[in-house]
């Protein structure tokens, strides 16, 4: 079967949630991949978003994360300082899946502005919940587009730490989650290097090459030794995937 390359993205978001037990949400790819998961191969999957639903359940795709429907499905409902007081900052969620407008060879993640911060060329969306859920879910996955507008050698602004400056940065800000450890793009998959922490080329999907993602990254992207190409999506996940965003 024929896909997109958000397919591809969402697809392999889903995978990442095999074995998940909870996951903060956000709308958009992250959402649709989250969903995906539980639709598919994770049906105990706990999903939280950010605007107090616990354990939603939606039948289809939320509008946002204040959607109605997810407070109708969910187990429970708590309010926002209680989602990121008890939840995210001691560490009880597992995995956050983030989006980016700019990420940077250490993963660090700009949604703020780009340009100067007092005058910027772009006002974007902000914060929201993105920085205390980098700092402390279990672990990160990012999901963005690849392109040297995206993929920028230094951020213009840190609006959520990925690791740093590199080694030990993590640490020394006394950040408790691991970070991104994942970041899912429409050409393949970053992994940090577990000991430079700098953002390593680990697989690339079917038909795109490596010297495809290094032209789409502005800075001297590595390339893992045993570079892999991901699976493509199966005909059961694209159906899931195609009924969940029909419905």
């Amino acid at each position: 079967m024929s896909y997109e390359a958000d397919e591809m993205m969402s697809v392999e978001a889903a995978r990442r949630l095999r074995d998940t037990t909870a996951c903060f949400v956000g709308i958009g790819l992250p959402s649709t991949g989250a969903n995906l998961a539980r639709r598919t191969h994770n049906r105990e999957l706990v999903l939280v978003y950010e605007a107090g639903a616990i354990g939603a359940k939606p039948p289809r795709l939320p509008l946002s994360i204040g959607d109605g429907m997810l407070g109708e499905t969910a187990d429970a409902i708590a309010s926002v300082p209680e989602i990121f007081n008890y939840w995210v900052q001691p560490g009880r969620i597992e995995v956050g899946f983030l989006g980016a407008a700019q990420l940077d060879r250490f993963a660090n993640i700009n949604t703020t502005v780009v340009g100067d911060y007092a005058d910027p060329k772009v006002r974007l969306p902000g914060a929201g919940g993105a920085p205390e859920i980098a700092a402390s879910c279990g672990e990160v996955v990012v999901i963005v587009r690849q392109s040297t507008r995206t993929f920028v050698e230094q951020v213009d602004f840190i609006t959520s730490v990925g690791h740093g400056d590199g080694p030990g940065a993590r640490e020394r800000l006394g950040l408790r989650g691991k970070g991104p450890t994942k970041v899912i793009t429409d050409l393949g998959i970053l992994e940090p290097h577990p000991e430079t922490r700098e953002l390593v080329l680990t697989h690339v999907h079917s038909g795109v090459t490596a010297e495809q993602a290094r032209a789409a990254t502005g800075w001297d992207l590595q390339v893992a030794d045993a570079l892999k190409t991901t699976q493509p999506p199966t005909a059961a996940e694209l159906q899931a995937l195609r009924e969940l965003i029909a419905a």
